[in-house]
């Protein structure tokens, strides 16, 4: 059973920074494309980040460029997103999500979430 778990959520005040966690297990974590999402309230949840399962090629959400980074360590099994300069928009729920090499795109495993909350 594929289980994906988030940490590191918190309040913080703009201009601060927060390093997220999500920690897999019972898949083969090399073979996954990993992402982050994020949803706010009243709003649809929207790609934030994902790192790829073959190169470690990155991409991000154009709101988030230049101030977030995501990594991933395949030994470990985790996945990373650095947060830098928050800013009051960034605050929602964060998930982080898997999507096998063979479907790439299609996120078929999700977290729980943890909220960031960024006050101004």
């Amino acid at each position: 059973q594929v289980q994906l778990v988030e940490s590191g959520g918190g309040l913080v005040q703009a201009g601060d920074s927060l390093r997220l966690s999500c920690a897999a297990s019972g898949l083969t974590f090399s073979r996954y494309t990993m992402a982050w999402f994020r949803q706010a309230p009243g709003k649809d949840r929207e790609f934030v980040a994902r790192i790829s399962w073959i190169g470690g090629r990155t991409n991000y959400a154009d709101s988030v460029k230049g101030r977030f980074t995501i990594s991933r360590n395949n030994a470990a099994n985790t996945v990373w997103l650095q947060m830098n300069s928050l800013k009051p928009d960034d605050t929602a729920v964060y998930y982080c999500a898997a999507a096998q090499d063979y479907l790439p795109g299609v996120y078929s495993n999700w977290g729980q979430g943890t909220q960031v909350t960024v006050s101004s």
